[in-house]
């Protein structure tokens, strides 16, 4: 039995990615496969496989959701976000909020239900789906304009937090008897502790990790894993919000200088999409087509209203007043796809044993479809008849992982006996013009050259200069583009105290390339090419 089920996991997951693979060629989101495998493999598909525990489902998406939610927070660079948080929190607040009482009074009136089934309905599908809208634009490389990449990876990365906040009072109402005060206490608890707990783990953590060296390769992974859990389940203990606790303690940690980050998002980009993967194949092993017929025009009801008028006027209303072009609220509109959380807090209110005259699952279910085969498919053409692509950026740079990592050109320099560099501090070293040492190589150790660091024998001096001379040292570095807000704008290298391991190799300037010097001041608009050890 056990082999038997190890096999068929191991197809299911060669498929998915087979499937990755054929959808990025056809157009359509790669999460749409992954439903349309779990079906084919369901009760009405091919393999016609029973599956109907609820619990399990939920229980196994829920801790799916802690990665997903964790890492959006860790993969969004907020020096790229910082312009549009603003904007982006309000809709992922008063936007979610909005639009959970305009579902809910349509549901109401035209699906004459009654008034708390309909505002769960609002609440259940109020949230944009993070793993969809990251999904489409890292996979279709979606790099739009006015910041609004930033501005829908901060959205649907924050705003699942108040989904489930008002789907679990929904519930809790709709469940036992709960008092006013009661009440407010709920939403009191969900929003303080899930921000101070988050907040305090995180920085507790990063203090901790710029200071402890593990001695095993791999075991940062291992712990940040467990802080994405620790700050999911510390809060949910005392009654906060485990997901806003989560996203706060991934985009602080995600933004901390700590050691060996970049490679911690790669990892976690893997993590989740292998937590995107089971989750929607789950969903759709737990989705009964047949079931779906009975659900079919009420949720495409929905559907439309939702995506044609309720998003639409939410976005409109806050963005309107930032002076946001039109081009731009019309493909946020657009871009506020329905999936996984929707689809799992749908779970969480059919386990609650609450009364519902709909099958909830199977209606979000038909709206998760409905929105990633419409809305997912069309994105990148919505983008560009809006003229909202920007062919000059690099949508890559809005999240914490990106790196450009050169081959450069460098000399290498032996010290070898009777070279009058050995036993000079760097201070007093002539160098050709336009000429940096960028490190030294001592044994097996890589130092970062200072004015008081002194050359030995046997050291090799490694030097960047504007052409390419030498042996060639193929060196990675990181770019960093400085704003008018940047903390750097207007400084030079020797105000800045930067940390032992980093380095600024050189500044480009338009078309000028720069080797800076102590009194180089950096200006907005320069892109610095740094030596960054972590």
């Amino acid at each position: 039995m056990m082999n038997t089920i190890l096999l068929l996991l191991s197809l299911v997951m060669i498929a998915c990615v087979l499937c990755n693979k054929l959808t990025s060629k056809v157009g359509i989101p790669m999460l749409l496969a992954f439903l349309a495998v779990g079906m084919l493999c369901g009760t009405d598909g091919l393999l016609g496989i029973t599956f109907d525990n609820y619990d399990m489902t939920e229980t196994i998406c829920t801790i799916a959701l802690i990665f997903i939610i964790f890492y959006g927070g860790f993969g969004t660079k907020w020096s790229a976000a910082k312009p549009v948080a603003g904007r982006a929190v309000l809709l992922s607040t008063a936007g979610v909020f909005l639009t959970a009482m305009g579902l809910g009074i349509f549901s109401h009136f035209a699906l004459r239900l009654g008034w708390m089934e309909s505002m769960l309905i609002g609440a259940v599908l109020s949230s944009t789906d993070a793993a969809s809208v990251f999904s489409i634009l890292r996979s279709r490389k979606l790099s739009l304009k006015y910041g609004t990449a930033s501005l829908l990876e901060v959205e649907s990365g924050s705003n699942d937090p108040v989904a489930y906040l008002m789907t679990t009072i929904l519930l809790t109402m709709m469940t036992t008897e709960i008092s006013p005060g009661r009440i407010v206490y709920m939403i009191f608890a969900q929003i303080a502790y899930g921000v101070v707990i988050g907040a305090a783990l995180a920085l507790a953590i990063g203090f901790f990790l710029r200071r402890f060296r593990f001695e095993t390769s791999g075991f940062d992974m291992v712990f940040m894993l467990a802080t994405a859990i620790l700050a999911y389940v510390l809060p949910c203990l005392i009654g906060g919000n485990g997901y806003l606790s989560a996203y706060i303690a991934g985009i602080i940690l995600g933004n901390l200088k700590i050691p060996n980050k970049k490679k911690q998002v790669h990892f976690f980009d893997g993590i989740t999409s292998l937590m995107q993967l089971m989750v929607f194949f789950l969903l759709g092993l737990l989705c009964t087509p047949s079931r779906m017929l009975s659900v079919a025009l009420p949720a495409l009801l929905i559907a439309v209203f939702l995506t044609f008028l309720a998003r639409p006027v939410v976005v409109a209303l806050l963005l309107t007043p930032f002076r946001a072009k039109l081009p731009q609220q019309l493909l946020v509109s657009w871009a506020g796809l329905r999936g996984a959380t929707s689809a799992i807090f749908a779970l969480t209110a059919a386990a609650s044993g609450a009364v519902l005259q709909y099958d909830l699952f199977h209606l979000v279910f038909c709206i998760v479809l409905f929105s990633i085969a419409l809305q997912g498919t069309l994105l990148p053409l919505v983008a560009r008849k809006l003229g909202m692509i920007d062919e000059s950026s690099d949508v890559l740079k809005t999240f914490t992982d990106y790196t450009e990592h050169r081959e450069m050109q460098l000399m290498r320099l032996l010290m070898e006996p009777g070279n009058p560099w050995i036993g000079c501090a760097v201070r007093d070293l002539t160098l050709p013009p336009d000429t940096m040492l960028v490190s030294v190589l001592r044994q097996k150790e890589t130092i970062i050259p200072r004015g008081n660091t002194v050359l030995l024998a046997g050291d090799t001096a490694v030097l960047a200069a504007g052409n390419d001379s030498g042996s060639k040292l193929s060196v990675p570095l990181c770019e960093l583009k400085i704003t008018a807000d940047h903390a750097w704008n207007g400084k030079t290298p020797a105000q800045l105290h930067l940390p032992a391991d980093e380095l600024i190799i050189l500044i480009r300037r338009g078309s000028e390339t720069l080797i800076p010097q102590g009194d180089t001041t950096i200006c907005a608009g320069d892109t610095l090419v740094m030596h960054d050890a972590s």
